[in-house]
């Protein structure tokens, strides 16, 4: 990872939904979330359109319903576990909307939010895991207070509003990877 909080040797794909943090708000969570567009369909570049308000509506009727959203994440892992980066991690990106984690509200503000291509009900790869795993230890790596212990899901921190990672994602499985894994030469992913 550089001094501006970009991973090194993935693709960056900069995204125009995002902006400072709040100063007093040091980053101390991980939020892991999942997302396919259209729902359900995995490859394509319709994530990177979408973080950059470049996706065209006519495309898909699902299109449609989200076409005045501005958001985005931090990172996206793909299927294949390669990564692309969409907002430095030093900034704030829009990825967790309202939330609350151990009374902390507007976890944007002190979060990393990584999306893993997917769904709640099908499942990861083993390749998402370990690019997720060696990620989460690059965080903790440069961010220390980013503990296992506060590494969560969408759902967890909005709950009744959003379902991802879903029951799909294996957080014990996820756990082991992240108890061998070590930051990849550079910290990239």
């Amino acid at each position: 990872m550089d001094d501006a909080g970009w991973l090194v040797d993935v693709e960056h794909c900069p995204s125009p939904n995002f902006g400072p943090r709040p100063p007093e708000r040091p980053i101390s969570l991980l939020v892991v979330h999942n997302i396919s567009l259209p729902p359900g369909r995995f490859g394509g570049d319709a994530i990177e359109r979408f973080f950059c308000n470049q996706l065209d509506a006519a495309e898909h009727p699902y299109f449609q319903e989200i076409r005045d959203l501005r958001v985005s994440a931090h990172a996206l892992v793909r299927r294949d576990g390669t990564c692309v980066q969409f907002v430095s991690f030093q900034d704030r990106a829009w990825h967790a909307g309202r939330s609350c984690f151990l009374g902390e509200e507007e976890c944007n503000d002190f979060s990393i939010g990584i999306e893993l291509e997917g769904t709640d009900d099908l499942p990861y790869e083993a390749g998402q895991y370990r690019t997720l795993a060696a990620l989460a230890q690059a965080i903790r790596t440069r961010w220390p207070a980013v503990t296992p212990e506060r590494m969560t899901g969408h759902c967890d921190i909005a709950p009744g509003r959003k379902t991802d990672p879903g029951p799909a994602f294996d957080w014990s499985h996820f756990r082991r990877c992240l108890a061998d894994a070590v930051p990849p030469a550079g910290d990239s992913c």
